[in-house]
C-alpha cells in the first residue's frame, strides 16, 4: 500500500503537469479572434467557463470528499479529453461556449480534489511511521511549481508549433489532453474515515469551520480569492496587452513560458523566503508586487511594460504556495476538497459578472485605462484582505506561544 501511495505522489505531480500543459493558452485570444470573436465575446466564453465552475465547483468538491478523490479526478479527466477533442471542430462563438462548458466540468471535478489527495497521501504516509516523501508544505509548493513549469514549457512548444499554424497548436492540445486520463487511472485512494452522508450536517460543519473556526482560515480564503481574481483578470489581458505593445504573436509562447517559469520558481522557494524574511514581510511583498506590476504595465512602453508583468507572476507564485499551504494545513481532511472548491468558487463567481465587463473595457477604453482601473480597484482590496490576515496570524502565533509556555 505504501509503495502505491508513494506512486500516488509522483502521479499527482504528473497529473498537475499535464493538466497545466496547455499549449492552447498562449494563443487562445488570437485563435478566437481568428474566428471573428471580439474581446467582449472572448471574455463571455470565459464567463460561461466561470459559471460552469460556479455551479459545479462545490458539489464536485463535496463529491470528492464523499465519493472519493480518485473517482472525481478520473471523471474530470474524461471531460478534459472530450473538451480538447471538441476544440478540433470548434469554429463559431457557440462552439467555443460549448467547449468552455465541457472544460469547466472537468476543471471543477479535478480542482481541489488533486490538492486534497496529495495532502491526504503525505499525511497518511507520515502517520504510518514518517514515510512521507517530504513535508506537506513542500509538496503543495512543488505541485504549484510543477504546474507553472508545465505552463511555461507549453508556451515554448506553442511558439514552435506556430511555425506551422494555429491548427497545429489545437491538434497538439487534443493529443496532450488524453494524458491526464491515463494518469488518473493510476491513482490510488488514501485510506481515511468515511464521511457520514448527512448533507445538512456536513454543510453546517463546513460553514462553522470557515466562519467560526480558526479566523486565519477565513481570511486566508479571502486572500486566495482576491489574489486569484486579479490573476484571472491579467491572464486574459496579457495577450491583448502584448498585441498593444507591438509584440509579434510568435513571441507570445516565449513570454508566456518566462512568466510561467517565474511562477514556478517563486512558488518553489516561497517557504524558504518566508523563513528568511518572516511571514509579515512576505505578505507585504506579495501585496506590493502586483500593484507595481499593474502600474508599470500601464505606464511602460514596449518591452519595458511587458517586463513589469514579471512582478505579478512573482506575487502569484508566492501567494499560491503560501496561502494554499496555510489553508490546507488548518482544514480537517474530511472536508479539504470541499473547502478548496469553495475558495475557487469565490473567484469564478465574481468573474461571471465582471469578466464581460473587463472585455468591454478593453474594447471601449483600451489596455492602458483598463490596467489603471484594475490598479484603483485592487490597491484598497488587497489592503483590506492582508491587514486583517496579518493581525489574525499574529494573534494565532501569540496563542500558540502561550500554550507552549503553559505546557513547559
Amino acid at each position: 500500500m505504501n509503495k502505491s501511495l508513494h506512486n500516488n505522489i509522483r502521479n499527482i505531480y504528473l497529473l498537475g503537469f499535464f493538466n497545466s500543459f496547455m499549449v492552447i493558452n498562449p494563443v487562445f485570444v488570437p485563435l478566437l479572434q481568428g474566428h471573428d470573436l471580439s474581446m467582449n465575446e472572448v471574455l463571455q466564453t470565459q464567463a460561461l467557463f466561470a459559471l460552469t465552475i460556479a455551479l459545479f465547483e462545490v458539489p464536485s468538491g463535496y463529491i470528492a470528499d464523499i465519493w472519493g478523490r480518485r473517482r472525481a479526478i478520473l471523471l474530470g479527466a474524461v471531460f478534459f479529453a472530450i473538451g480538447f477533442l471538441f476544440l478540433l471542430l470548434a469554429d463559431s462563438f457557440v462552439d467555443f461556449l460549448i467547449y468552455e462548458v465541457i472544460l469547466g466540468l472537468g476543471f471543477s471535478l479535478v480542482s481541489g480534489a488533486d490538492l486534497a489527495l496529495l495532502f491526504d497521501t503525505e499525511v497518511y504516509l507520515q502517520e504510518q511511521g514518517g514515510e512521507g516523501s517530504t513535508t506537506t508544505s513542500k509538496s503543495l509548493s512543488r505541485l504549484i511549481s510543477i504546474e507553472a513549469a508545465a505552463s511555461g514549457i507549453a508556451g515554448i512548444i506553442a511558439s514552435l508549433l506556430l511555425l506551422w499554424s494555429l491548427d497545429a497548436v489545437v491538434i497538439a492540445q487534443a493529443v496532450i489532453g488524453l494524458m491526464p486520463l491515463l494518469l488518473a487511472l493510476a491513482l490510488v485512494e488514501v485510506p481515511r474515515p468515511v464521511i457520514e452522508v448527512n448533507h445538512r450536517n456536513n454543510a453546517r460543519s463546513i460553514l462553522e469551520l470557515l466562519l467560526f473556526g480558526k479566523p486565519v482560515v477565513l481570511w486566508t480564503a479571502f486572500a486566495i480569492a482576491a489574489f486569484g481574481l486579479l490573476a484571472v483578470y491579467v491572464f486574459w489581458i496579457y495577450q491583448k496587452y502584448w498585441e498593444f505593445q507591438g509584440v509579434p504573436i510568435e513571441w507570445n509562447g516565449y513570454i508566456w513560458a518566462a512568466f510561467a517559469l517565474t511562477v514556478s520558481v517563486s512558488a518553489n522557494y516561497a517557504s524558504a523566503l518566508e523563513q528568511r524574511l518572516g511571514t509579515h514581510r512576505v505578505l507585504l511583498l506579495i501585496g506590493t508586487l502586483p500593484l507595481l506590476g499593474l502600474l508599470g504595465m500601464a505606464l511602460g512602453a514596449g518591452w519595458i511594460g511587458v517586463m513589469f508583468g514579471f512582478a505579478l507572476q512573482i506575487s502569484r507564485g508566492l501567494s499560491m504556495s503560501l496561502f494554499y499551504e496555510a489553508l490546507n494545513r488548518r482544514v480537517p481532511g474530511n472536508f479539504r476538497a470541499t473547502v478548496n472548491s469553495l475558495v475557487s468558487l469565490a473567484v469564478r463567481a465574481i468573474f461571471i459578472g465582471t469578466g464581460p465587463l473587463l472585455g468591454y473595457a478593453l474594447d471601449r477604453y483600451g489596455v492602458t485605462s483598463t490596467l489603471l482601473i484594475l490598479l484603483a480597484i485592487f490597491a484598497p482590496l488587497l489592503a483590506v484582505v492582508l491587514v486583517p490576515l496579518v493581525a489574525r496570524i499574529r494573534k494565532e502565533e501569540a496563542s500558540e506561544n502561550r500554550q507552549v509556555v503553559a505546557a513547559n
